[in-house]
């Protein structure tokens, strides 16, 4: 058996847009096979989602969820491209589980393109900071500062959270996972939280 390494699953990823997790899957079934993984995938729908990412998502719907005790809710705008596809159970189920998980993981951006250039130089600062007296070499810090950057966004970032449902995938799997079984593009668009007593 061969192993699958992390460096196998980001090449495949590149080449198909499909999610982590089913580059893994697509691997480990064909034995580290990568045009076979690629055929896999491709039959799956997977690979196509990416093509689909740049169609009109001007329907859907709002999804909500208020958690047990009213002190807390979120809603969430999920656009598609149908209002045949916005009206089935797997896109409501969608729109109410990040409704869910916005109310459960407080991002504070839906992707990290929404990230004002000034929090993230502030960021940037702040960790820089932290390494100062480490006594490691400019470029060494640069890397980690760069590493620990990319966990922010991890934290902040809707799209770049694991789904509290499922913590192997993060959000973008999720709606790629989506795009691919329902047919059409899908986005969030914009999300808000709710708590009582919070600014």
């Amino acid at each position: 058996m061969a192993e699958i390494t992390a460096e196998m699953v980001k090449l495949l990823r590149e080449a198909t847009n499909a999610g982590v997790l089913d580059c893994k899957k697509a691997l480990t079934e064909t034995n580290g096979d990568f045009d076979a993984a690629v055929e896999i995938l491709r039959k799956k729908g997977l690979a196509t989602a990416a093509k689909k990412a740049n169609r009109d998502a001007n329907e859907g719907l709002i999804g909500s969820y208020v958690h047990p005790g009213s002190k807390v809710a979120s809603i969430v705008e999920v656009n598609c491209e149908t209002d045949f596809v916005a009206r089935t159970d797997e896109f409501q189920q969608l729109a109410r589980d990040l409704a869910m998980h916005v109310t459960a993981a407080r991002p504070l951006w839906v992707a990290r393109e929404d990230v004002p250039a000034d929090v993230i130089a502030k960021e940037r600062e702040v960790y820089t900071e932290q390494m100062a007296n480490s006594g490691k070499p400019a470029q060494v810090i640069e890397r980690i500062v760069d590493g620990k950057l990319e966990k922010w966004f991890s934290e902040v970032c809707l799209l770049e959270q694991p789904f509290i449902k499922d913590p192997d995938i993060n959000i973008k799997d999720l709606l790629t996972n989506r795009i691919a079984s329902l047919g059409e593009n899908i986005k969030v668009r914009r999300f808000s939280r709710f708590e009582i007593g919070a600014e």
